[in-house]
């Protein structure tokens, strides 16, 4: 290792950028981007490869690569696993704590990005733009009548950071926006004029539904056929936050039967499960999906701001310090002392 750079940081993810470049090395550390074939993610990678590449790393920005026990394990030189993102269902939290590793998230660094690809969504189903664009590509210039967003009712199911953004934009929607979200009391959307409700209430009188919960055991498919059935048959479903939060095949079957108009997702089921991937290639195909591979949080812009909070939590790490509260979220430093 170069004596000016005593620090190695491995980044397995695209789109590094150079301030957040210069960043690192500014503060003695020396980056090395893995390379990645055309279409390829770090989530991509097996185990074997992911040992290779950070086999004498003391920092990892990833991606989605999945954060194993017998991964941790053979990387003991490795000190912190910074994410380049805010959900973390990837990462063993509990072997990264048992390593006496560090794992953080970019808590806030994609928020706007992603409240406004939600906002594209509900605008790209209303308005048929894909339908538009494929039958004008056929030859057929026909108008094809859309909705408004305007004065319409939208319910968000989850009203955190995201969800919260995507309010703030549908009040130039004059948008009655309704929420569902645990601890309403604790949440600012009284001030943007959200409406508290069950989730029945929501799915029976939105005309857009959009999801912006985490993905827990108790919100695993929290869409599902029955949730759907309770949906307006004019109704569009919109997800952007995790696959695992929509049963697919409960709404290929219920787009296909006419259940609910549309759906706008930038997150599938077969992500993390490949036995679905026949489902997802379904969904695509239908005139009435508005549909993009993940990127809802890859704007040049915020991920900008998640490389750097990535990047910045890896120096705290290095340098002994705490990142901030919101960003860790396995801290296993003292756990090993102790043991030692």
């Amino acid at each position: 290792m170069n004596e000016q750079f005593p620090r190695k940081v491995v980044v397995t993810q695209r789109f590094f950028d150079p301030e957040s470049l210069a960043y690192l090395q500014a503060n003695g550390c020396a980056v090395e981007i893995a390379p990645l074939a055309d279409g390829q993610a770090d989530g991509d990678l097996d185990e074997a490869r992911l040992l290779a590449l950070l086999a004498d790393a003391d920092a990892w920005i990833v991606g989605h690569a999945w954060i194993t026990a017998s991964l941790l394990a053979g990387l003991p030189r490795l000190k912190v696993i910074a994410r380049r993102g805010v959900g973390y269902e990837r990462v063993d939290v509990e072997a990264v704590r048992a390593s006496g590793k560090v794992a953080t998230i970019a808590v806030g660094g994609n928020d706007a990005s992603v409240a406004d690809h939600a906002v594209a969504m509900m605008l790209a189903l209303g308005r048929r733009l894909g339908e538009s664009k494929a039958r004008m590509a056929a030859g057929d210039w026909s108008i094809t009548l859309g909705h408004d967003l305007c004065g319409k009712t939208v319910g968000i199911v989850g009203l955190g950071r995201i969800g919260c953004g995507v309010a703030k934009r549908l009040v130039g929607f004059d948008a009655r926006v309704l929420a569902c979200t645990p601890h309403p009391d604790r949440r600012p959307g009284w001030a943007l004029g959200v409406n508290y409700v069950e989730l029945d209430t929501l799915l029976a009188e939105s005309d857009y539904v959009t999801l912006h919960a985490p993905l827990r055991e108790n919100t695993r498919f929290l869409i599902d056929a029955e949730a759907l059935r309770r949906m307006k048959p004019s109704a569009f479903l919109i997800n952007t936050a995790r696959g695992g939060l929509v049963d697919d095949r409960a709404l290929l079957e219920a787009l296909q039967a006419g259940v609910i108009a549309g759906a706008g997702l930038d997150v599938f089921q077969s992500e993390i499960d490949p036995l679905y991937q026949p489902t997802t290639q379904a969904l695509l195909a239908l005139p009435n999906v508005v549909a993009t591979p993940h990127s809802g949080a890859s704007t040049h812009e915020g991920l900008q701001r998640t490389n750097l909070i990535a990047a910045q939590c890896v120096v705290a790490v290095l340098n002994g310090d705490t990142p901030p509260a919101s960003c860790v979220i396995a801290d296993g430093r003292g756990q090993l002392s102790h043991e030692e």
